[in-house]
């Protein structure tokens, strides 16, 4: 059977996560439940914890609880699912698509750059008045080249701005609508010569030596490039021209040529590095010449506030996706919807007495069962996390939170938070899934 945990609470503190790894579990149910009563406090004087079973090994049902408190429409609901005969032990968070107020936003691994993090560190950068974070789950897969740390392996937009440029595989975006979108981004970013011709380039990520790429602030205090040539561009007016936008096309003048490489960043400034091996394939370029800078996507996402990539998608349309030959579990992370809910969904694994883990025919098989009709994968292993309202709810695969380079946050903006004290207090809340759901065979 799945626990069902209710949380009222007025304070509280980070589960600690690495207090329950390795035991039993049995051990491990009853040390989760010790250490949120010491980390939530004096329940009696905060809040009250209810526990009652929610799902039958069957399926999921909808268990009535006459003593529970009256309903918060808060617009979201936290699941522990657990399938001891796998054993899978999953934690989903429900977000009901009617409640406006509720949005993504995306973070990055140092807060303001590129950098690795965990995700509730991350989720601590954001500033306040960003609105109030909700939920959250780890983010893209990255890159490992030295000098850039925390660089996503796809696109990333980050409130609005452009942080990572796409490489072909599945990403999820917030559409202008406030539609949750997914699919394979196509980039067309390229510079404009002054002749015409275009040279299409990366955005805050290593420099091959025959590529083009751009860089701003958000990949630190300079470009960490060595050799080629540097084109530091400013806007051609004196009105302000950034964030770069996807969907654009910039017009920039060149103020400085550089020709050794790591030239440094500033928060209104441009620099597109040109690898050695290109430079003589290009237009000769002085300064004061003008440069188009175009940010086109395929599909286009003119207008959109948070993308992230991911990758495999796991349903569409709601049919499963097809894999071949032997696939291995692994922590999970995901996200699905349809057009009632979204679903963010993390499956612990590689522990053989807590959970082994999915593979992705049966993580998308799971994100059916739950209703979705888009799902798609994102970064797991021991990155896999799940954080609620200050808490980590999973069980990480190596016992402790690992770092990434971005997440996917939920958040309760600002202007629409609920103001009165009992909103405040409350901090997780859980009830079952819609009763003709039920678990993903196994």
């Amino acid at each position: 059977m799945a626990l069902e945990v209710l949380i009222f609470l007025e304070k509280r503190a980070p589960f600690p996560v690495n207090a329950v790894a390795g035991r039993s579990k049995n051990e491990r149910k009853g040390a989760q439940i010790a250490g949120m009563n010491e980390s939530f406090g004096n329940l009696g004087r905060y809040g009250l914890l209810f526990l009652s079973l929610a799902w039958s090994t069957a399926g999921i049902t909808d268990n009535s609880v006459p003593d529970r408190p009256p309903k918060h429409d808060l617009g979201w609901s936290y699941i522990h699912d657990e399938l001891p005969e796998v054993p899978w032990s999953v934690h989903i968070f429900r977000i009901e698509r009617s409640h406006h107020e509720l949005e993504f936003c995306t973070t990055l691994g140092n807060g303001q750059t590129q950098g690795m993090s965990t995700v509730s560190e991350q989720v601590k950068r954001l500033a306040p008045e960003l609105g109030k974070p909700v939920a959250a789950i780890n983010g893209d897969f990255y890159n490992k080249q030295e000098g850039y740390p925390g660089d996503p392996r796809d696109l990333q937009i980050c409130r609005g701005e452009l942080v990572s440029s796409p490489t072909g595989h599945t990403c999820f975006w917030v559409d202008t609508a406030g539609n949750p979108r997914m699919t394979n981004i196509v980039s067309r970013f390229r510079v404009i010569w002054p002749d015409g011709t275009a040279t299409p380039f990366g955005l805050n990520e290593a420099r091959p030596n025959d590529g083009a790429v751009l860089y701003t602030s958000f990949v630190g205090p300079s470009t960490h490039t060595s050799g080629g040539v540097e084109f530091v561009l400013e806007s051609t007016t004196n009105s302000a021209w950034l964030p770069l936008r996807a969907g654009q096309i910039y017009v920039a003048r060149v103020r400085e040529v550089q020709r050794s490489g790591d030239t440094p960043l500033g928060a209104n400034s441009l620099v597109l590095s040109i690898g050695p091996k290109l430079v003589s394939h290009l237009p000769k370029v002085e300064q004061r010449a003008v440069l188009r800078i175009a940010t086109e996507t395929l599909p286009d996402l003119t207008g959109v506030n948070a993308a992230i990539g991911g990758g495999p998608t796991l349903v569409r349309d709601g049919r499963a996706m097809a894999w071949h030959g032997f696939q291995m579990r692994h922590p999970r992370v995901a996200l699905g919807w349809n057009k009632d809910f979204i679903f963010m969904v993390e499956v612990d694994g590689r522990q053989s007495n807590l959970s082994v883990g999915m593979s992705f025919s049966e993580l998308a098989a799971y994100m059916i069962k739950l209703g979705c009709e888009q799902a798609l994968n994102l970064d797991g292993g021991g990155s896999a996390t799940l954080w609620v309202c200050g808490n980590v709810m999973n069980s990480p695969s190596e016992g402790h939170e690992r770092p990434g380079a971005n997440a996917l946050v939920l958040l309760q903006r600002k202007d629409d938070a609920k103001s009165t004290s009992e909103s405040r207090n409350l901090a997780n809340r859980s009830e079952p899934l819609a009763t003709h759901r039920q678990p993903a065979e196994h």
